[in-house]
Formats: structure tokens, sequence, C-alpha cells
């Protein structure tokens, strides 16, 4: 008998004996498992998260029992042997009987079969009913421990960025299971330590009496429940519902389980689909090319797009909507995504889409789009492919804020009608993994997202590039050191963050990014190889700042667009006089980048007026002379040649003959 295995027996003898004192079972790995009766209670809470409405009386009908704590890593390495090397991964969980972490929702079922086999006794994760009635013990306050938690339950309860940051108050603490009061049921670390997966597919509630619910019969997040530490009181109440994807693994997840078997009740259907997803024609229209006269100056806007809904029990908020992604449909609609919040480092914060219809005039309501319950997702880009497959890349925080997140894409090849599911295309949490806008396919074939390599207000920006399509994925600036991002020297990272792109006609790559001024300018970041490497010098643009991200295309007809801000710039008018504007503007080039025109600024020309920017924007004076001064853009062109441009609530279009006609 190796030392493992003898330490091993010494475990399940010493459980054991404590557990006959305690009136627990005990299994094989030393699991204590301690019965849970059958009964009746009230699921959700009315004052609580919109996601935890409405709230009905649940019966579960057959008693349980539910290992006294989580799994910890002397149970687990029982079946994953390989998983000791995770000990102490990032400063968390290196004792026999701490919680384990870093396990999928799919190691979690695959060590509940493996006992099953070994036990013979059916061993499974709980229903997320099971887990709420189990938690609660028969009370009805925010937590079973009444209406707040003690000392022991708080382990570093804050809104965490990601361990060892030097950002907001990140550290390790201890995760031993079992050091907190039981419930009533005998029960420990039903409020933190660490999440729990439950079988159930994340969905909203069905309302009336339910009885042994097994939730949704599909969807895209696991359900986890209990709340972690690192992270606010709120989340770990008994109602908080959180979740991810079934392949996400970090150091807030682990899971305990059930033995007994599986309800017999058939899932609920898959939640109907959001209305930015109903009624999408999959018809083609033959007119997509027909649109303004491409000889005549055509603008329009700005038209709002961010529109919420008036429920407030939904997932979309009035208090902060930003950051778009906008892309062409193959069947001419226009689809915009954009995160919605109370606040930034939420962990509230998903993404939503409105969806204006191929010849309509009217931006659909917000509607949810994709949302890891509890996880905040920072941020989205989209890009359609030339056969009309349209990209969704998005960030996946492991909890709040955007200094921990890993790299999600799916796809649609029906307008958006329906995506695939998620796939982790970048699966450890942690920088250079939040998409931002101007993906781009090169003419070499190469996929290539960027992504923010730092969560501050410059410091660069990263690439993922793939080579296949989308199967795999690289980043060519990993563990590389941040640039100095001085003029004429070079890199593995583009100059800036929020960095927008083009692929020059020569093969180079041409960016520019928000910070890292470079004699004062704006920073242009040129690589010959593919994003190996890239060349910083100053471009002849003033430089952005805060609440500022610029947008970049190359337009159909051959020039590239640029459009930025700018606190003052000269223009030369219709009367042929140089005359200063502030505010969004559009400049062109029509030699690569040599060269740089700025034509007018993106305004209608009408009369003084207020707009509402929304985003960090707020009201600004439209005029002939001042545009929107800050927001996040996105860009796209349609095949009529309208180019579509949103900041973080309004929609502006226009055409290559306005941008070239002086302004008044």
């Amino acid at each position: 008998m190796n030392s493992n295995a003898r330490q091993c027996c010494r475990i399940v003898v010493l459980s054991l004996l404590l557990a006959s004192s305690a009136g627990a079972t005990v299994n094989s790995v030393g699991m204590k498992l301690v019965k849970i009766p059958a009964g009746s209670f009230v699921m959700g809470q009315k004052d609580g998260a919109w996601d935890e409405k409405p709230v009905g009386k649940v019966t579960i009908s057959k008693a349980i029992l539910m290992s006294r704590t989580e799994v910890t890593n002397a149970q687990y390495e029982q079946f994953d042997p390989p998983h000791k090397k995770l000990r102490g991964k990032l400063g968390f969980s290196t004792g026999d009987d701490e919680a384990v972490m870093f396990v999928s929702w799919h190691e979690a079922v695959a060590f509940c079969r493996w006992l099953s086999k070994k036990e013979s006794k059916p061993y499974r994760l709980p229903t997320e009913a099971e887990w709420e009635y189990a938690c609660r013990a028969g009370t009805t306050g925010p937590y079973h421990t009444g209406k707040t938690l003690g000392d022991a339950f708080r382990k570093n309860v804050t809104v965490s960025w990601f361990p060892g940051s030097n950002r907001g108050k990140d550290k390790s603490v201890k995760l031993t299971t079992g050091a907190t009061e039981p419930n009533a049921w005998g029960l420990c670390d039903m409020h933190g330590n660490v999440e729990e997966w439950c079988g159930d597919w994340y969905g909203p509630y069905v309302k009336g009496d339910r009885a042994d619910p097994v939730g949704r019969a599909d969807g895209d997040f696991k359900v986890t429940r209990g709340g972690s530490h690192s992270t606010r009181l709120e989340f770990l109440r008994s109602a908080n519902r959180s979740g991810t994807l079934p392949d996400d693994k970090s150091w807030l997840i682990g899971f305990r389980v059930v033995q007994g078997e599986m309800p017999s009740t058939k899932p609920s259907a898959a939640p109907s689909v959001p209305l930015n997803a109903r009624n999408v024609s999959q018809k083609i229209p033959t007119d997509l090319s027909k649109g303004p006269d491409p000889a005549k100056p055509f603008f329009k806007g700005p038209v709002q797009y961010v529109k919420v809904p008036p429920a407030a029990d939904c997932g979309v908020y009035a208090r902060h909507n930003h950051c778009p992604a906008i892309v062409n449909c193959p069947n001419g609609d226009l689809l915009a995504i954009w995160y919605t919040c109370r606040s930034e480092p939420g962990r509230e914060l998903g993404i939503v889409a409105s969806r204006l219809p191929y010849g309509t005039t009217e931006w659909q309501v917000a509607s949810n789009f994709w949302d890891a319950p509890d996880r905040n997702d920072h941020a989205s880009a989209l890009w359609v492919d030339d056969k009309g497959t349209i990209y969704h890349f998005n960030g996946l925080s492991a909890a709040a804020t955007w200094g921990s997140l890993a790299t999600i894409m799916r796809t649609s090849k029906d307008s958006g009608a329906t995506w695939s599911k998620a796939k982790l295309i970048m699966p450890e949490h942690g920088l250079h993994h939040m998409p931002v806008e101007s993906v781009l396919r090169t003419s070499q074939g190469a996929i290539i997202v960027p992504c923010d390599a730092v969560v501050g207000g410059s410091g660069g920006t990263a690439i993922l590039v793939s080579r296949d399509a989308g199967k795999t994925w690289t980043d060519p600036g990993e563990g590389k050191p941040q640039p100095k991002f001085a003029d004429g020297t070079t890199g593995a990272w583009i100059a800036g963050i929020h960095a927008g792109f083009v692929q020059l006609k020569d093969g180079k790559l041409m960016a520019f990014g928000r910070g890292n001024a470079i004699g004062g300018k704006m920073p242009m970041s040129i690589s010959k190889d593919m994003g190996k490497t890239w060349k910083y010098s100053a471009s002849e643009f003033a430089p952005i700042g805060g609440g500022q991200r610029l947008a970049i295309l190359r337009l159909a007809e051959g020039p590239i667009l640029f459009c930025s801000f700018a606190r003052s710039a000269s223009i030369t008018d219709a009367s042929g006089k140089q005359r200063k504007i502030s505010g969004l503007f559009a400049a062109l080039t029509t030699d690569e980048g040599r060269t740089w025109s700025i034509k007018r600024p993106i305004t209608d020309g009408g009369p003084a007026r207020k707009v509402d920017g929304g985003g960090n924007t707020g009201a600004f004076t439209m005029s002939p002379s001042s545009a929107e001064p800050r927001g996040y853009m996105s860009i796209c062109q349609t095949p009529n040649g309208v180019i579509h441009l949103i900041s973080s609530k309004q929609h502006y279009q226009f055409n290559l003959a306005w941008l070239n006609t002086p302004a008044k």
C-alpha cells in the first residue's frame, strides 16, 4: 500500500469514528452523508434578484442523502489523482480537507458516476430545488442563519478582481470544509466557501407549485449555488442563483453530492427565445444592394437603438448600457449587442441585443442575448464571414469585474435566430481575454480578435489568432512583457487598449488604440508578421480617453474610414474656409494610412439640440460644429453602401458621398 492509499484509509477511518457520534453515514471515500427529509418549501425570494421570481411552493417528495460538506481534495483525488497538481493554484485549496476546485460540471458528474459504480449506489449532483431546500433546512430568511451571516462564513467579502492582483482587496483564504456551523439538517458550508454545481440547466422559474423540479430541458449554463469566497454577501443567500458554462472551471467553484435516484420528473421546456431571435426571416432579399444613390450624400440619424424594456424585473437595466457591437446579417437585418448592468464591475453585467429588421425603421426593445448568471460578461464582438456565418466573441468572468475573463465563441448560420453552444476558446481566466470590436479575417485566412491586455485605461491590446476557422486559437503576446510603447520601438502587443485595426493591401496590420500616447498623439501600431510583433509610432490623431472607443473599417469602395473623437479639430467647410469642430469625426485615407483627411463631424448639420448619448456619455449638444463627445463605437457597412455607426446609445447612417461632401 503506497503512502497516498494509507493516508486515504486513515481519513476514512477517522471520518467513520467522527460520523458515528454525529449520526451521519460515511461512504467509501470518507464522505459524511446526512439525511434530508422529504417536504415542501417556498423557493425563491420576493425581494431578491429578478431571476429568483416568481416564488412558488416546491415539494421534494423523497428523502435523500447529501454530503455534509463540499467534496474535498482528498475525496476527489481518489477518482482523479492528477488533479493534485492543481492544489494551491492561484493560492487556494492546498489541504486534504479543503474544498476541491478547478473542477468543471462534466468532471463533477464523472466523479458521481465513478462513485456510483464503486459503491453500487446512485450518486449525482443535487437538483437546484434540492439544493435550496437543503440549504434552508426549514428557514425562510435570506440565510439559514437568519438575516445575516456570522464572521466564519465571511471569507474575503469583496468585489474580487483576480487572485494576487493589486486592484481591489483580493487575497487567498482557507477553504477548509466543515469549519462553519451546520444548518438544522447538519449541512455545512452552504453559504460561501465555494460555489456548488447543480444538475440543472439555468433558466427562468416556472409559475405555480411544483414537485421535484429538475430544471430546463436545455440551456447555455449549468446552475451553481451557495456563493463563494471573494464575493459580496448578497451572492451567498439561500435563494441566489449563479451559473456558468459546464466546461468552465475556476478557483470559486466546487460541488457536493447527493446519494439517491434522480427524480423522474420531466424537465421544463427550454426557455422561450428572446425578442431578438423571434420571427427572424430566413429569406435573403433580392434588393440588398439597393439603397441611397451612391453618388449623392446620404445621412440619417442619430436614432436611438438602446431601448430598455419598462419592466424592472428583467435582465436589462436602465442604469448603464454600453460597449456595443453591430453586424449586418445575411438576411439584411442589423443586429446590435451591448452590455447592461447597474455597475461595470458588477456580477449582474450581461449582454443584451436589439434587432433592426430589414426594411423597417424602428429598433426592437432590448432583450437578453447572452448572460452567464452572476458572471460579469465583459465584453463583446460580432463578425460575419463571407459565407454568412455570424461569430459572437465574449468575455466570461470567474465572478465580478473584467479582471478574470475567459473567452468564448459561438456562431449562427441563420442571421442570429439560433446560436451554437458557447465554446471556451481561451478557457483560463485572466488577462488578454476581453474581446474588442474590429474582428477580421486576413488575406491569409486567419481570423483575428483583438482583446484588451490590461484592466486599466491604457496599457495595450492583445490579439487572438485562429488559422483553422475558429477551431483552435493562440495569443502571440501571451507571456510576453508589456512593451514600452515608445516611438520606433516594437513589442508583442498593440499600443493602447480597445484597439481597432485593419489589414492593409500589402498584408500588414494597422491598429490604433486608446492611451499610451506617443508625442501627445494617438499611437499607431504596424505589424508585418500577422501580429507577432508591432512597431509603434505617433499617428496624426488626438489621443482619446475615458468613455471613448474609436472605430475603423475598410469600406467596400476601397478607402479606410476612421472615426474617433477630438476636443478640437480643423476641417475645410463648404465655403472653402477652415473651421473648428469638436467631438465625433470621420477621417479617410486613400493611400493605406500614409495620410488622412479629417472630412467632417458626424452630425446631422441641423440647429443645436440636446441628444442623449447614454453609456458614459450622457446628454450632449449636437450642432454643425459639435458632435457626440464620447462613446464606445462599432461600425459596419451594408451591401447598399450605407455605413452604420453606433455609439453607446445612438445609431448613425451615412455613405461615402456624404463623407466626401464638405460640411456646411
